[in-house]
């Protein structure tokens, strides 16, 4: 395994490293004036626009997408170091760059199996940063930890129209409250009473506008409703109808295409989550070297001193995990790399929630305040302990794994 970065990571860590510096960084706080401003709180500051044309402009851009005919053809070895730069400003950067979530799984599903139709009406939109999109599976009704378990209806049309019927309530679906969102991929069950449960479910394409589609709240995470990413909504759909022809694969093949998304997905969370953790270990230190208690500098506080080794201790064991994971799903696959990324889906998110909590505690109440990025960045650390499933379900199927060896 050598994770040396080659000519052309390094040429692109350069350029974002320099982006970051002369553009995100500063439109951080421009972004957060400009959203006040705003006839609608989910509407897209102009900063945003800005950051785009120049990302664009410089190349930084798809950088996520492995096919080369969509995006930047990086290998996941390739694109973690440049999704742990922009997860240092996760509201901004990844969005700026067309590498925020959840476009980048929706992109990839449609890139792998959606039609020439669909690629032409959803994904070269996408690819172009002229539209966003949801990816609606959650429901608030069953335990969605356990994808089986969805209610939603995709039911064929009893009227002789060659249709799907939707019926059901999702919610936590991200991106759906951003005007820019035109278009949702559903996951609903088209066989609910099918022999294999994982063969009842479908993914289908569902236009925001369709009659019958209502985004009924955005719900908020630990207080925060996210505007950056287009918040978090509650959708109903109350007998949509959609063609048959949106369907995305084939009937039966919802459960696969999630698991096909989801796992490169757990990978860019991770690779981000670094650049978070960096973030706070850089203000942590900032801050202990600037402040004085007690007679002395807080740099000097043992137990500050802890909190920093331990901190730098987990970033660089945790990326060599997810360094080493990108390469086995780059050399054997994503099966092959099952392991490993479920393994850094329970490490990472719990370590790097830890060091952002004592960077919180070292800045004293401005670390909750919103003069600091710390306490934004806190909940969505903690968020990614259930997102793309919670750590229980990960940790169930990894002993399962182990414990197989032995049976």
């Amino acid at each position: 395994m050598d994770f040396a970065f080659d000519a052309r990571t390094e040429e692109l860590r350069r350029k974002l490293l320099a982006f970051m510096d002369e553009y995100v960084y500063p439109a951080e706080a421009v972004a957060e004036e400009q959203r006040a401003r705003l006839a609608s709180p989910w509407d897209t500051p102009a900063v945003v626009e800005e950051l785009k044309a120049e990302a664009r402009r410089q190349g930084l851009w798809n950088l996520f997408l492995p096919d080369a005919e969509y995006g930047a053809g990086l290998t996941n070895l390739q694109y973690a170091p440049l999704a742990e730069i922009t997860g240092r400003s996760p509201h901004l950067a990844p969005t700026a760059t067309n590498c925020a979530a959840p476009d980048t799984g929706n992109m990839e599903v449609l890139a792998q199996f959606g039609d020439e139709r669909q690629k032409k009406q959803w994904l070269e939109p996408l690819l172009a940063g002229e539209i966003r999109s949801a990816f609606a599976m959650t429901e608030p009704e069953v335990a969605s930890s356990d994808a089986t378990n969805i209610t939603t209806l995709l039911e064929r049309a009893s009227d002789g129209t060659d249709e799907y019927v939707i019926t059901g309530r999702k919610w936590y679906i991200s991106g759906a409250m951003n005007p820019d969102c035109k278009v949702f991929i559903v996951m609903g069950k088209t066989d609910p009473d099918g022999p294999d449960i994982r063969r009842q479910q479908s993914m289908v394409l569902v236009p925001r506008d369709t009659p019958g589609v209502t985004v009924e709240r955005a719900m908020q995470v630990f207080g925060y409703e996210d505007h950056s990413h287009g918040g978090h909504a509650e959708v109903i759909f109350d007998h949509a109808r959609v063609p048959v022809s949106n369907l995305i694969g084939e009937e039966g093949g919802g459960f696969a295409i999630a698991q096909a998304r989801l796992g490169p997905g757990r990978i860019h969370h991770c690779m981000r989550l670094i650049g978070m953790a960096e973030r706070a270990i850089e203000l942590m230190c900032r801050r202990a070297v600037s402040r004085t208690a007690f007679g002395k500098a807080l740099a000097q506080q043992g137990v500050v001193h802890n909190w920093i080794a331990d901190a730098r201790v987990a970033v660089e064991q945790l990326r060599l995990l997810v360094l080493k994971t990108a390469w086995l799903m780059d050399t054997v696959g994503n099966r092959g790399a099952h392991t490993e990324i479920q393994a850094i889906k329970i490490a990472t998110p719990r370590a790097v929630v830890d060091i952002i909590d004592r960077a919180i505690q070292l800045h004293g109440a401005g670390g909750v305040s919103q003069d600091f990025p710390l306490a934004e960045l806190y909940a969505a650390a903690r968020t990614l302990m259930i997102a793309d499933g919670p750590d229980e379900v990960h940790q169930r199927s990894l002993a399962r794994r182990e414990l197989k060896k032995y049976l």
